[in-house]
């Protein structure tokens, strides 16, 4: 890798990883392969969970328990590690259970292998995060015509920008970018060659050989970054450049110029150059130039080679910065996660570093020291709308409201709520790494390090003026509840009731915020101009909408027509995502008792045996369209619980997490039973913690007893 945004990437080996589909965007027009290969179509089946999968157990309770078991199943079947938008939500739900372990008498080492399993595939997948040289962690969803280092959308066609693909990218799906000739290029000491299977061929024969494009007109503000898909041989040791014309200066000037590293070095052979394996996907940050404005109306790539030398474009086109900002502290999170529960020290010996790598940057890229927030600078993403309604006239904005996190439609940016939550529950967990290294010398982690270590202590300092800061500048105290906002001081809130609950799970909100916000979602007070209130806000009956207030004029700029979907069929505009129910379910209990979370999941679970006997999700909701309609599967639609929506297997961890109270530690574990009046116990089997498999029972009095169950 290169400081330039350069890297070589392979598509063979690491395609499965780029084939998982949130395909939330489907309302703009776009038309979708079939992405996510047979673990689509396994959600219609009725969960059928095998004896050595872990239990719930409340006597009095057995119906229910049951079926959040088979919830869990259903979901645990098909999941473990994706990217790293879901790293923090599927490691604390997957790695726990001890699944393969047999008994005592079975065979040791063959039980033992297959009870690591989900560990290992956490252990490989963390361990292949891809950080580049600034160290930004990779969104790694598939390929689109956008970042190479983020979410596949939106597109630069979508952007006005402007695009040559030689070859197709080989997603298919939708995302294929429109078939380009090298008609009008000028190629400058050197030969255009034919345009074959892997893009255009181009023979460099004199030293300082350029291409240059035709002309077109773009504006620069819409196209920050410069993405070239390429092969090259004979370029090592050179530096490359691209230099642009705008419509005030005509003429290409080094003024206006910036330098990036030549694709991975090739076998040149006969002239042609050896394009076995990926290509190499560069990266220019056009944006930081401070030429790199008005419009633009040409592009001239130097090669800088200093003899004969040969490159194939696979394509060359704009992009919009579609990079996501919470992949580093879903990262962090993750890793942290996986150390609790397995004790691997040599993954955090392997690990610390890039950990540290990966804090460094958000401080630094996000301001989060001076700024006490996630300050997000990144074009498109400064938290405005590109739909603006203003005294009924709409306005679009291209290029502005681009999203930064799981919810791909709204402009998350600027000033950031809810990155800005999970900075805090990164800092903390970092924290807790570093604790664990100074208490254990004997681990040799504090050694030799490049990356020097984070002061436990000062690490939670700043958790604590993050959480002060935050508390004060996202709170509505019209609405009592937390908005985003954007780098004009605008303030959003449209009753996110995601955003909201995880504020209270993650302990960013203070007690009487946490209060205000659960007397709003249980309807115990009324938000004055709200779509939704008081029982409608769980109309979905598994959880609570994703918004409570109806949503036109806050969007992406080419979610053009929020208007034209009902409320209610979108998930981020009055739909609803099973997996949120997890954090709402957790902050019910933190904040409201362990009855009243109770009662929520009594209700979950019933709703879940009605959807069992209609013969699934799929089966249910199509029998009777006032249920809502689903999303997935490249079906637009409201309710997100199967198909790419893999985070639903979280719902029935507050089992373990909640109601049990049970966390992993350095050194073990904790236990902490809150449990509710009529249950005078819970017992959560097959619990996997180190290098143990125990069950745990926790009593209505808070005390607790564990029987340990492992294979030795």
């Amino acid at each position: 890798m290169t400081c330039n945004g350069t890297e070589e990437f392979s598509m063979a080996g690491t395609a499965t990883q780029f084939r998982f589909l949130r395909s939330v965007f489907l309302g703009a027009g776009l038309a979708f392969g079939s992405m996510l290969g047979g673990a689509a179509t396994c959600y219609a089946e009725i969960a059928k969970p095998p004896a050595d999968f872990p239990s719930f157990g409340v006597p009095g309770q057995e119906r229910e328990m049951d079926a959040v078991r088979r919830l869990f199943w259903l979901h645990y079947e098909h999941a473990g590690p994706l990217i790293p938008l879901w790293d923090e939500w599927m490691a604390k739900a997957t790695l726990w259970p001890a699944m393969g372990a047999g008994t005592p008498t079975t065979d040791v080492a063959a039980s033992t292998d297959a009870l690591n399993a989900m560990r290992r595939r956490w252990r490989e997948a963390l361990s292949g995060r891809t950080l580049n040289a600034e160290g930004y962690v990779h969104t790694r969803q598939h390929d689109g015509p956008a970042h190479a280092e983020g979410w596949p959308f939106p597109f630069w066609m979508h952007a006005g920008g402007i695009g040559w693909h030689f070859a197709p990218i080989g997603v298919g799906g939708g995302y294929e970018g429109p078939a380009a000739t090298a008609e009008g290029w000028n190629v400058l000491g050197g030969r255009s060659g034919a345009i074959g299977p892997h893009g255009w061929s181009v023979t460099l024969d004199e030293p300082a050989a350029v291409v240059a494009s035709p002309g077109f007109a773009i504006e620069a503000a819409r196209s920050p970054w410069l993405r070239i898909n390429w092969w090259a041989a004979g370029l090592e040791g050179a530096e490359c450049t691209v230099e642009w014309t705008t419509a005030e200066s005509p003429e290409y000037s080094a003024e206006r110029r910036i330098s990036f590293a030549p694709a991975a070095g090739r076998r040149l052979e006969n002239g042609h150059v050896d394009v076995a394996g990926g290509e190499t996907r560069t990266m220019v940050a056009l944006y930081r130039h401070a030429e790199w404005q008005g419009t633009i109306t040409g592009l001239r790539i130097g090669f800088g080679n200093q003899g004969p030398a040969a490159v194939v474009f696979k394509s060359i086109h704009t992009a919009v910065d579609t990079r996501h900002n919470v992949n580093n502290l879903n990262f962090i999170r993750a890793c942290h996660d996986y150390f609790m529960w397995t004790g691997d020290v040599a993954f955090l010996r392997e690990q610390i570093e890039r950990i540290r790598v990966a804090m460094r940057f958000v401080k630094r890229e996000f301001q989060t020291h001076e700024r006490k927030c996630i300050y997000t600078t990144w074009p498109g993403h400064e938290g405005r709308s590109g739909v603006r309604v203003v005294d009924g006239v709409k306005t679009i904005v291209p290029g502005e409201g681009v999203g930064s996190n799981y919810w791909d439609l709204l402009p998350f940016g600027g000033e950031d709520a809810l990155a800005t939550v999970y900075y805090y529950d990164a800092l903390r967990d970092l924290a807790a790494l570093e604790e664990a290294i100074v208490a254990h010398p004997e681990w040799h982690l504090a050694e030799d390090t490049k990356q020097a270590s984070y002061d436990a202590a000062d690490l939670r300092r700043h958790a604590e003026e993050v959480k002060a800061y935050g508390g004060e500048r996202f709170w509505n105290a019209t609405t009592g509840r937390f908005g985003t906002r954007d780098l004009d001081g605008g303030l959003h809130d449209y009753g996110f009731t995601f955003l909201n609950n995880e504020a209270v799970y993650h302990g960013f909100a203070t007690d009487e915020q946490a209060k205000s916000i659960d007397d709003w979602m249980r309807g115990e007070r009324t938000v004055a101009g709200d779509t939704s209130t008081g029982a409608d806000i769980y109309h979905w009956r598994f959880g609570p909408r994703s918004t409570t207030l109806r949503n036109i004029d806050y969007y992406v700029w080419n979610w053009s027509a929020p208007e034209s979907v009902p409320w209610g069929n979108q998930v981020q505009d009055g739909g609803a995502v099973l997996g949120w129910s997890y954090h709402d379910l957790m902050a019910r209990l933190k904040t409201a008792g362990p009855d009243a979370a109770a009662a929520r999941l009594a209700e979950i679970a019933k709703w879940f045996e009605e959807v069992e006997a209609d013969g699934g999700y799929r089966a249910y909701y199509g029998k009777n369209p006032a249920r809502g309609t689903m999303q997935g599967g490249n079906v637009a639609g409201g309710l997100g619980m199967d198909h790419e929506f893999f985070e639903s297997v979280l719902v029935p961890q507050v089992m373990l997490y909640g109601f049990l109270g049970f966390q992993p530690t350095v050194d073990g574990f904790e236990v902490h039973p809150q449990l509710p009046k009529n249950w005078p116990e819970l017992t959560v089997t097959r619990i996997y913690v180190h290098d143990q498999i125990v069950d745990v029972t926790g009593r209505a009095d808070g005390t607790y007893e564990v029987e340990e169950r492992s294979p030795k």
